[in-house]
């Protein structure tokens, strides 16, 4: 396979996992090929397993056929060493109890606090402080975006590297959300509406000022 190709999947696959499913159409325009040339490259992913496709029927014509991402394609952006964090987990439960992994989960939050804090001490404003922490997130792995709305600022974290700990753990993304309403001030209203842990597609944290 050329290298080019081999960029062109890379980016596919990256799409797909930050923007949901995809026709072969949207996904050319934006990678700057033709639908043919995805299309084969998705028939080649398929056979691997990494994506699947659904045939949507929309207002009017043909259904479209949208790819998406299988669990083994999800897994080209891995956890961050899952397995050893499941056994640091159960190995803190069993030593220290529940207690002590709430100890653990509390510093890591301090900890992120301070670094965060940090990171954000120079936003003046709301909006300013948003695009800080999703810069923040972004190189951490959470493959995050802000999605300015009327109201306010929708946050997406279209990958967590952490999830297989929040999955056992329900306590990190508690943490996570406290972290997020601490670092963004009093002012700011943060409610998290998608959850990767709870089957959604992606994370979600709306964002707005709070009424005077």
């Amino acid at each position: 396979m050329k290298l080019s190709d081999e960029k062109t999947i890379e980016r596919l696959l990256f799409l797909i996992k930050t923007r949901g499913p995809q026709t072969a159409v949207a996904l050319g325009e934006l990678v700057g090929t033709t639908s043919v040339a995805v299309r084969q490259h998705m028939e080649k992913l398929a056979q691997k397993g990494l994506v699947s496709s659904q045939d949507r029927r929309e207002s009017v014509g043909r259904p479209k056929k949208y790819w998406q991402l299988t669990e083994k394609g999800d897994q080209r952006f891995p956890d961050r060493h899952a397995d050893l964090t499941l056994e640091m987990i159960s190995s803190v439960v069993e030593t220290f109890g529940e207690e002590g992994l709430d100890k653990l989960i509390a510093k890591r939050e301090q900890r992120s606090l301070d670094t965060y804090s940090a990171r954000l001490s120079s936003a003046s404003n709301l909006k300013a402080k948003v695009v800080a922490l999703a810069k923040i997130r972004e190189a951490e792995g959470y493959m995050a975006e802000v999605e300015h709305t009327d109201d306010g600022f929708l946050l997406h974290e279209n990958h967590c590297p952490i999830c297989v700990a929040a999955t056992s753990c329900q306590g990190f993304c508690r943490s996570e959300l406290n972290l997020f309403r601490t670092v963004l001030g009093e002012d700011a209203e943060v409610q998290r509406e998608s959850h990767i842990v709870s089957g959604a597609r992606r994370c979600t944290y709306r964002i707005s000022q709070k009424s005077a």
